[in-house]
């Protein structure tokens, strides 16, 4: 395998290019990982270059609900949460769900292997499953994403696997890099077999060195006449099986570039599956690859209009978190559809436990997760839809999702099922590793959490604090004092600055936001959130006084600071999202996961008050059902007693 120098950003050290880079240099930072780092945040920004201005980062709803003095809430209006929906996309929806449904009751989902049968993906491919988000002149549907990710969270019901390799295929395989990056002639030749199914797609981009340090490739592609030649291996490819058809990232001339290859269909001396024991995915193809000296035509290279592979592997991220937040709405509906019937056949001495006061808690909570993914999928696909990049909200809706699911899975779902919980059969025994798993899918929380208060900083940090930086570097100050006059004079320009728009904060009267008409207890959670988000750029401001070229070592507070945000976000989405609808159960359900999440924002301990709202909603829930999972099957009891 090559051990290829990693990509750089263009420019040296000394002339860094992305905002990371040039805070790196100046906080002393060595020559390699100022040009690693740079070279990651570079590509990122030449993804945002991609979209209008008005729809980059710094105008999103997120970034604007903090930094600018306009009201949030507008930002999530009624129009936030709905769709045109095609025709033409809602039944081919229609007949993939019956074809999915008819595969499961006819015991046929999954093949000998237990994988999903490639018979199921067969019949899904001739009802145009797999071209919902292609264009018809590419043999397409054309859907919506708004539409697609509503889809995907009742495909979800049905089966989870089924709705990820959508996903897979759609929003990180190959279709949306050759939609978006592809040439007219790339797209003729080779979007209408990934709409037919004839080939379905994945995205080869970890390796066993490169994973979240996407600087570390060692793939290498060489040009060799009208074909590129590949050497390396990658690892935990979803959906990868000879014949298929995935984009590469891979190193071109030391740059990381992307290469769609249509697989041979069959394993060859140069093209090899490597097959490990995986828990999660275990109905999915997930392998890793080697490649030795598998020949790609050069009409196969995406060259994007501005940037490199990384742009290109970036741009499809966010789709897949929508997807992500979409698919387990709908795991989450199969979890509370499982506790319900259970919670009213389990007795303890002599009760239901569907009377006891923490099931009916447990049962409440699971309802407000869902009620609020259903908000940030329906917020987020709407904004992608509308021609916003929103890498900040769909990191909002990743990490939320991913995290509530994994609570549900392991509070709500394993605890009210007890030892059952674990049987073969079971909702969790035969799930619980594909339910966690997406804690770790486009984009682990944690490291998630630091590039959301990258992005949402990096205006800021960029307008007042790498002046203040290049000052302190061009006067040779490396420990700063507020107390010293020579270093106050050396920083007099861009301190004038920053104390403007300091000052401009301190004494700012905001106005109350303008909050849709709503029940008055979601409407308080909406300004709660509105006030929150505008005050925390003060918060995140003086963490960049406090720490200044320091800060990014302190990935703890960063990432703390991040998910407070984040948090005030779900708030403000669910609220606005359960005060539009109808239905009394889900505006309940919203108004007590905004009540438990301000509840994390201000440190107070719940009171008896949210017990009673709670509990009354689990128990009103278990005795008379919610639409929240009309139309999904509950599993059978296992190992049922007599009464």
């Amino acid at each position: 395998m090559s051990t290829a120098t990693p990509p750089k950003p263009s420019g040296s050290p000394s002339t860094p290019e992305s905002f990371a880079a040039e805070a790196l240099q100046l906080g002393g930072k060595s020559a390699e990982e100022v040009n690693r780092m740079g070279a990651v945040d570079a590509a990122d920004e030449r993804v945002d270059d991609l979209f209008g201005a008005k729809y980059q980062t710094s105008h999103s709803p997120v970034h604007r609900a903090v930094w600018d003095a306009d009201d949030a809430a507008r930002e999530f209006d009624s129009n936030s949460f709905s769709s045109e929906e095609s025709a033409a996309a809602t039944d081919v929806m229609r007949r993939s769900l019956e074809c999915a449904l008819a595969h499961r009751t006819n015991g046929t989902l999954l093949d000998e292997q237990q994988k999903i049968a490639p018979q199921v993906l067969d019949d899904l491919g001739k009802v145009g499953y797999w071209g919902l988000l292609i264009d018809k002149e590419y043999g397409g549907t054309g859907a919506s994403f708004s539409q697609f990710a509503s889809f995907l969270t009742r495909m979800a019901t049905v089966d989870p696997t089924i709705a990820g390799l959508a996903s897979v295929h759609g929003c990180i395989g190959a279709v949306d890099p050759i939609t978006t990056f592809g040439s007219t002639e790339q797209k003729k030749r080779l979007l209408p077999l990934l709409a037919s199914g004839q080939r379905l797609s994945a995205f080869a981009l970890t390796e066993p060195c490169a994973g979240s340090d996407l600087t570390a490739l060692r793939t290498v592609a060489v040009r060799e006449g009208d074909e590129y030649v590949i050497t390396g291996e990658k690892l935990f490819i979803t959906n990868v099986l000879p014949g298929r058809m995935i984009g590469i990232v891979c190193l071109i001339d030391d740059k990381p570039s992307v290469l769609v290859a249509e697989l041979p269909p069959t394993e060859t001396e140069q093209f090899q599956l490597k097959k490990y024991a995986l828990y999660a995915l275990k109905r999915a193809h997930n392998y890793g690859i080697v490649f030795k000296g598998l020949r790609v035509p050069a009409a196969n290279r995406l060259i994007p209009t501005a940037g490199d592979g990384l742009t290109i592997a970036y741009h499809g991220l966010n789709r897949g978190r929508v997807a992500l937040c979409a698919t387990a709405a709908g795991s989450m509906r199969l979890m509370l559809a499982d506790i319900l019937p259970w919670a009213k056949f389990r007795k303890t001495y002599g009760a239901a436990i569907a009377t006891r006061e923490l099931v009916q808690r447990r049962i409440a909570h699971l309802a407000g997760s869902i009620v609020a993914c259903d908000a940030l999928t329906q917020w987020c696909a709407r904004l992608l839809d509308q021609g916003y990049r929103s890498e900040l909200e769909c990191i909002v809706a990743k990490v939320f999702a991913s995290e509530a699911q994994k609570e549900a899975t392991i509070e709500l779902l394993m605890k009210t099922h007890g030892g059952r919980s674990f049987l073969k059969g079971h909702l969790f025994g035969d799930n619980v590793h594909d339910f966690l798993a997406p804690c770790i899918y486009e984009g682990e929380g944690e490291m998630l959490n630091m590039a959301f208060f990258k992005s949402l900083v990096k205006q800021h940090g960029r307008t007042f604090f790498e002046p203040i930086g290049k000052a302190l570097q061009a006067a040779g100050i490396r420990n700063p004092s507020m107390t010293n006059p020579a270093h106050l004079w050396a920083l007099r320009k861009p301190l004038g600055t920053y104390s403007k728009w300091w000052l401009g904060r301190k004494f700012a009267v905001w106005a109350k936001p303008d909050v849709p008409v709503m029940p008055a207890e979601l409407k308080a959670h909406a300004e709660y959130a509105t006030d929150f988000l505008h005050r925390s750029a003060d918060e995140i401001s003086a963490a960049l006084r406090k720490y200044q070229l320091k800060l990014p070592d302190r990935q703890c507070r960063m990432a703390e600071l991040s998910q407070r945000v984040q948090t005030a976000v779900v708030i403000l989405c669910t609220a606005l999202y359960a005060g539009q609808q109808t239905d009394d159960t889900i505006r309940r359900a919203g108004d007590g996961l905004c009540q438990r999440l301000r509840m994390q924002l201000s440190g107070k301990r719940p009171s008896d008050r949210y017990f009673r709202h709670q509990t009354k909603l689990g128990a009103d829930i278990a005795e008379h059902g919610t639409s929240l999972i009309q139309d999904v099957a509950a599993a059978e009891i296992l190992m049922k007693y007599a009464p």
